[in-house]
């Protein structure tokens, strides 16, 4: 049964409401071959599918776009998106590519829906790449950011002067290597979800964010949630579910497609 006979039986009354919004919500996919695109997922989950760039050719990313756009996706993000796809990407689409969070946007950032504000904060600049996918996440979202970089607990007044902006945050995402002290610090200061994300920033005994990780999930800071190492889509995605429960709003993209 295609929308066109959902809707007519609901015009009818051979079908209530109820009934067909369930029918839509597990309407078939899109199959172009090599990816079966979701595009009922929006309506399934709020938000539409976003695409995970790596291991994809720069054809399949395009295609998969193509059938988005085509179905009436006015925003597409695409995460984890090497230079080289991006420039072949851009050649054939209109990207907004951000290198350093390895991410690119198709189409223009929503205005904010959000309840609030989501600040995501980081111990050290070179955990920046990954926390610039979150910000970046949460803004394709809908959700107005404040970015607060480099306040590591090794120069903890750096973060204490920022106290108006953690204390009136909806959620906070703390971003850190080393030993992922920056979560368990925030999150004794704030009266708001915490999202701790661990980077794999640090030197050999924090083997590639695990230490970080462990730290994290570890907290003695109540209200601190943990997500994978370096998962900023993750953290932003996350966040954005959170600053919009009870707005009736639905934001602008979804769980990745793998």
């Amino acid at each position: 049964m295609d929308n066109k006979e959902i809707l007519q039986q609901v015009q009818s009354g051979s079908l209530s409401v109820e009934a067909a919004v369930l029918k839509l919500k597990t309407a078939p996919f899109e199959d172009i071959g090599f990816a079966k695109v979701d595009h009922h997922r929006a309506l399934r989950q709020g938000t539409p599918e976003v695409i995970y760039g790596a291991g994809k050719t720069p054809e399949q990313i395009i295609a998969i776009a193509d059938t988005m756009k085509k179905a009436g996706q006015e925003t597409i993000l695409i995460t984890r998106l090497s230079a080289e796809g991006g420039a072949a990407v851009g050649k054939v689409l209109p990207l907004d590519y951000h290198a350093d969070a390895h991410l690119g946007i198709i189409g223009p950032i929503p205005n904010p829906t959000g309840l609030g504000t989501i600040v995501i904060a980081t111990g050290g600049t070179s955990d920046q790449p990954v926390a610039e996918e979150a910000a970046l996440t949460a803004q394709v979202l809908g959700n107005q950011v404040v970015r607060l970089y480099d306040v590591g607990v090794a120069g903890l007044h750096r973060l204490l002067a920022h106290l108006d902006d953690i204390m009136s945050a909806s959620v906070i995402i703390a971003l850190a290597g080393m030993e992922g002290a920056l979560a368990s610090v925030i999150g004794g200061l704030a009266d708001c979800p915490v999202i701790a994300v661990p980077t794999s920033v640090g030197y050999g005994a924090s083997f590639g964010g695990l230490s970080a990780l462990l730290s994290m999930l570890n907290s003695c800071a109540s209200g601190v949630s943990v997500v994978n190492i370096d998962n900023g889509f993750g953290a932003g995605f996350l966040a954005s579910r959170i600053n919009h429960m009870g707005t009736g709003d639905s934001v602008s993209c979804s769980r990745e497609e793998s």
